[in-house]
């Protein structure tokens, strides 16, 4: 915990803490979306194929989506600090190795390193900014800048890795992260304490670590596969059913075990599941909306990796605006005052990408709707993250973290995968009907179907939006461990 003594007061280092910490953040979120910019020149060079390209980008996701939980456990029981610094020297050496990948196999098994180390960091350094900031508004306005990091760092990677792969080469959208975990190594030290949950039963809950990392791993595998084996074969129909029986497992183990991994109590909080809901359903429209953006950019309208990133630059602007005004308007109105709207934007503006054309450009097509969805993603993003840390015990912030981070990436994965059928579906049948369609036509209407998916998408986290609290944290006291007597040292 970054604070001085009782009677002291809070640390001045906590805002310090909180720069560093959205650093990292920031460089975690970026590497999700940076490489979608960068695909063909890595296609091209590597000789990847349609099902290795994918990989790059299920690597990544697959162990950083099914990890989280157990790397945000990792934290409580461990250290925050020491976890961290651990993630960060597994950031810089993935990172270096997926620039220095010599073919599609070396890049996928770096990716997938990568992604663990991002498991590691993300829900750490969240753990670590909740211990620095107590509940109220100044936590609301730390909570809303890290939303707003996160919302920008997922539309900013299309700028920065159509910049980067122009300039320098697709190779340094990985290796820009190594001087950068240097930095975040040598300050973390100086400006983060050791802190850690320390219970009266002190032990690791190892059964339950690996029924629901497994399940995770599985659940995510599978939504990533389904566009290319289909959603009804045996494969994804297997994987599903192992995810759904390890889920099982899990909550029959959490329900027995002296100190579980999650204890179910915290499900029995309005704020914090309403809270990951609305967060799992932006994941599923920000990715499911990136995903057919830069294939309909490049692939119809013939836009470079640069010139693309460059158009991206009006959404991740605009997602600046939409978390700077959430985060200021959260405590003041509420969070279902700002959570519904800010979806209502981005549900409109999905809406107005619907209606792409095979001929279109830039100004006609994708400003509208780029300039509606930017800054509802900043509001919705900085909503739902305070709303599902709202009222959760200081021990147990690691716990929360992860399953925040858990649900973007989840909803994340769902989005791709369910566009990806969508649009592929679609362009197929416009294909086999025996009528002349143009392939750029036939793409096109494929992208307008995706684009439909995600107006449905943001529809259900309007949905989910309803049922957050009015007020951050009014009606719902934190939850502890009733088995256990917490207390945080400071090393």
């Amino acid at each position: 915990m970054i604070r001085e003594p009782d009677g002291i007061g809070p640390d001045p280092r906590r805002w310090k803490a909180l720069a560093l910490l959205g650093t990292a953040f920031f460089m975690v979120i970026l590497d999700s979306t940076i490489v979608l910019t960068a695909i063909p020149s890595m296609q091209q060079e590597l000789r990847l194929s349609v099902a290795g390209v994918q990989w790059v980008l299920i690597g990544y996701a697959l162990t950083f989506g099914g990890l989280m939980l157990l790397g945000g456990r990792m934290a409580d029981l461990l250290g925050r600090r020491r976890v961290f610094m651990v993630g960060v020297v597994l950031f810089a050496l993935s990172s270096l190795a997926c620039g220095l990948a010599w073919s599609g196999g070396a890049l996928i098994v770096s990716r997938a390193i990568q992604g663990v180390s991002a498991a590691l960091m993300a829900p750490t350094a969240l753990s670590i900014v909740m211990s620095a900031f107590e509940e109220g508004p100044e936590r609301n306005k730390a909570l809303g800048i890290w939303g707003g990091l996160g919302g920008v760092g997922a539309t900013a990677g299309l700028l920065v890795g159509g910049v980067i792969t122009a300039g320098l080469g697709w190779e340094w959208i990985f290796f820009i992260n190594v001087p950068v975990a240097a930095v975040l190594l040598a300050l973390s030290p100086v400006v983060l304490s050791e802190s850690r949950a320390r219970f009266a039963i002190r032990t690791f809950d190892a059964a339950g670590a690996i029924t629901i990392t497994g399940a995770l791993l599985l659940l995510v595998y599978a939504v990533f596969r389904a566009p290319e084996t289909g959603w009804t074969s045996l494969q994804t129909g297997g994987s599903f059913l192992g995810a759904a029986v390890l889920v099982a497992l899990f909550v029959f183990v959490e329900g027995r075990s002296a100190v579980p991994l999650v204890p179910l109590r915290v499900f029995r909080m309005r704020a914090l599941v309403s809270g990951n809901l609305t967060i799992f359903a932006v994941g599923l429209a920000v990715d499911g909306v990136l995903f057919p953006l830069t294939l309909y950019a490049q692939d119809v309208l013939d836009y470079s990796a640069l010139e693309f990133g460059l158009m991206s630059a009006v959404m991740t602007v605009m997602s600046i605006a939409g978390a700077m005004a959430g985060q200021s308007l959260v405590t003041r109105l509420g969070l279902r005052a700002v959570a519904v709207p800010s979806v209502l934007l981005m549900a409109v503006g999905c809406l107005l990408l619907v209606g792409v054309s095979a001929d279109g450009g830039f100004v006609t097509d994708l400003l509208p709707g780029l300039l509606v969805f930017g800054p509802g993603l900043g509001g919705a993003f900085v909503a739902s993250q305070i709303a599902a840390l709202t009222g959760v015990a200081e021990e147990e912030s690691g716990l929360a973290s992860g399953l925040v981070d858990t649900s973007f990436n989840i909803g994340s994965a769902f989005g791709i995968s369910i566009v990806t059928m969508v649009a592929v579906s679609r362009t197929d049948e416009l294909l086999a009907g025996g009528r002349q369609v143009p392939p750029g036509v036939a793409l096109t209407e494929g992208y307008q179907s995706a684009f439909w998916a995600t107006v449905v998408f943001a529809g259900l986290g309007v949905l989910a939006a309803l049922f957050l609290h009015g007020k951050p944290g009014s009606d719902e006291p934190a939850l502890t461990r009733p088995d256990a007597e917490p207390v945080l040292s400071q090393d």
